[in-house]
């Protein structure tokens, strides 16, 4: 059988061809147009930032006849910007295409000039003559296979179709490329394999990926939660910071050895990252790990079945509409299961805590947490204090909640704590502020989470010799 003949048409001629019958896009077997706007949008802007399309795949009968049996739905989206009324919609990506626009300068002399134009709510026809002849000399590349007959046609459309289209987290996931390493690298930990409830076809369709970024957002990022993964992943490309998914991989790796096979389906696919983020939680409290999984132990025997929150709903009624995903839901059960954690471990509900840290002062909660003697500890507090003014008036915005009176404490303890431990808090502490906009309200909780991101700092090879302002 010969080798299939390449040949290359301005975009303009083949929608030509396709619109005089010379080539067909109306194969029997062949499926009607699924696109949808958002598809459509991008294959414009493509074509107008000269970007590479696939070979459209055509059969050929032997009267000349051609018939498209791969990149139906691409012709049929071009042409229905080019011909038809489709309007760009406001939510394409890089809506903004850079050309070069054509002025008659002194003297009638043409000049070129750079130039950029906005498609969005935009037809063909309100395009720039420039943008509509550079979608028109789009050079679309085909594969033309010979000597075909009805039979033909329809088993390269099989060929050429047999594929799976990426679903709704497959999708998501091209949106975060700049940590899509670390979210590969976070599922090679063994909880993904022998440590949950995931199936393969979990696996393999996106499931285990969106649960890591659904995790980072519900973790570090709730203000911004969205149950449409596309969202989240956009929201975390911009925002997210590498020691979030280091902190991560950290908690499973604990996870990894307290998690036994009577308690791994509680890290399904429906609630993994509720859990886990529960977990980040329970980290800072300071308890052994193994305390946590007594605590699941207890809730997936007895607490799921018969504790209810203050609405006197189950942990499984809390939803709307069936969606369980919905921020005021996923809020609800993360107070609720935190609540019963804390009662589990015999330990004050975060009010009645952070009340009665309200009562110590600033000496006796750094003594107390840093285990420091509060003497000593005394005799130095101006120059802390001092410090923690300047370190505020480098790092710190104006205006910032990191400012805020309340949270104060935590960072005079991080000084203090920098002193002991001969490391430069300056560098850290500007970049931690630089990616926390808010704090918790446990002054206790906050120093250990400020603490552990500044350990994670340091691990990670920026230990400098002490706190210089």
């Amino acid at each position: 059988m010969a080798r299939p003949r390449k040949q290359t048409y301005t975009l303009k001629m083949y929608l030509e061809k396709i619109r005089d019958g010379d080539i067909d896009n109306n194969a029997d077997v062949q499926r009607m147009m699924v696109w949808s706007k958002e598809q459509i949008n991008e294959l414009v802007a493509t074509v107008l930032k000269d970007e590479y399309i696939p070979p459209i795949i055509l059969g050929e009968e032997q009267n000349s006849q051609l018939h498209i049996t791969d990149g139906g739905c691409r012709s049929a989206a071009l042409n229905s910007f080019r011909n038809g009324s489709h309007k760009i919609t406001s939510s394409v990506e890089d809506s903004v295409i850079s050309y070069k626009r054509k002025v008659k300068g002194e003297g009638g002399v043409i000049v070129w000039e750079d130039a950029v134009f906005d498609i969005r709510n935009k037809t063909y026809d309100k395009l720039p003559d420039e943008l509509k002849k550079k979608f028109d000399e789009y050079q679309i590349e085909t594969v033309i296979h010979e000597n075909c007959d009805g039979r033909k046609i329809s088993k390269y459309i099989k060929k050429y179709n047999n594929h799976t289209s990426m679903n709704t987290d497959q999708k998501a996931f091209t949106y975060i490329d700049r940590f899509a390493g670390n979210v590969r690298r976070i599922l090679e930990h063994r909880f993904f394999l022998d440590h949950s409830d995931y199936s393969e076809n979990d696996k393999m369709k996106g499931v285990t990926e969106r649960i890591v970024l659904e995790t980072i957002m519900c973790t570090y990022h709730f203000e911004k939660w969205n149950k449409q993964p596309k969202i989240i992943c956009k929201y975390l490309n911009e925002n997210a910071t590498e020691d979030e998914f280091e902190k991560l991989s950290d908690n499973l790796g604990r996870l990894e050895k307290i998690i036994t096979d009577d308690t791994k389906d509680i890290f399904n696919k429906k609630d993994s990252f509720i859990f886990l983020t529960l977990f980040e939680r329970f980290t800072r409290l300071g308890i052994e790990d193994r305390k946590y999984a007594e605590f699941l132990r207890t809730f997936k025997t007895d607490m799921r079945k018969a504790a209810r929150n203050d609405k006197g709903l189950l942990f499984d009624e809390i939803k709307k509409n069936n969606s369980t995903k919905d921020k005021p839901i996923v809020a609800e059960k993360l107070a609720m299961l935190e609540k019963l954690m804390l009662e589990f471990l015999h330990i004050d509900i975060p009010g009645k805590d952070d009340q009665k840290e309200d009562q110590l002062s600033d000496e006796a909660f750094i003594a107390e947490n840093l285990c420091i003697d509060p003497k000593e500890l005394h005799e130095d507090m101006d120059f802390y204090n001092e410090t923690l003014d300047i370190l505020e008036e480098q790092t710190i915005k104006v205006g910032s909640k990191l400012r805020d009176k309340k949270n104060r404490l935590s960072l005079l303890a991080m000084v203090v704590y920098s002193y002991r431990e001969d490391a430069d808090l300056e560098d850290w502490l500007t970049r931690y502020a630089s990616e926390h906009k808010e704090y918790l309200s446990s002054p206790k909780e906050n120093f250990l989470r400020m603490k552990e991101d500044f350990e994670r700092y340091c691990r990670r090879g920026r230990k400098g010799q002490k706190t210089g302002v």
